[in-house]
């Protein structure tokens, strides 16, 4: 028996000039698609290369904007940039980011489960910490969070749902590039 409704053609990809696929749809300040046509927030360019420094300075921007989403694309990108034996540095910041990501959207299973994750990865550069990140306190922060949110009714704050990548007092003073 044929169907009378019409068949829908499947949605197609948007893709980049070199037909790379890309998500030209607009998205909320937690990352999640809009419909097309709908106002979003500024996303992060898909090319986007920061010096590390830098990355890390606009993630930080972006977390304490309340943006873990927009955070993870500049960390994300720091981490397909990034060569050994920093690879698995950067993926650990960006897993932190979307814990936090999954936190904010109320999500705390996978919240708490990409934050210990993150702290395990980011944990192994504890002993020479890149770009003057403190591994070891972002490390136990991620830990803490995640025991925050595994016991949480779901309400914790802003300023707990923000870490500190960079040293305090000046952001990355004395870092060097590299």
């Amino acid at each position: 028996m044929e169907s009378s409704e019409p068949a829908t053609e499947p949605q197609a990809r948007d893709r980049d000039a070199a037909g790379r696929p890309r998500n030209a749809r607009p998205r909320d300040g937690l990352g999640r698609p809009l419909p097309k046509g709908m106002p979003g927030v500024p996303t992060t360019p898909d090319d986007l290369v920061l010096p590390p420094v830098e990355a890390l300075r606009e993630a930080q921007r972006l977390l304490d904007g309340g943006r873990p989403f927009h955070a993870h694309e500049v960390l994300e990108a720091a981490w397909k940039a990034s060569g050994q034996p920093e690879r698995e540095f950067w993926r650990g910041l960006a897993q932190l980011a979307v814990g936090l990501t999954h936190a904010r959207r109320g999500n705390t299973e996978g919240a708490a489960r990409l934050l210990r994750r993150a702290a395990d990865r980011i944990e192994d550069y504890a002993a020479a910490p890149p770009y003057g990140v403190p591994v070891v306190a972002l490390t136990a922060w991620a830990r803490s969070t995640a025991e925050l949110i595994d016991h949480a009714d779901g309400s914790l704050s802003d300023q707990a749902l923000t870490p500190q990548l960079g040293p305090t007092g000046l952001p990355w003073a004395g870092a060097v590039d590299s």
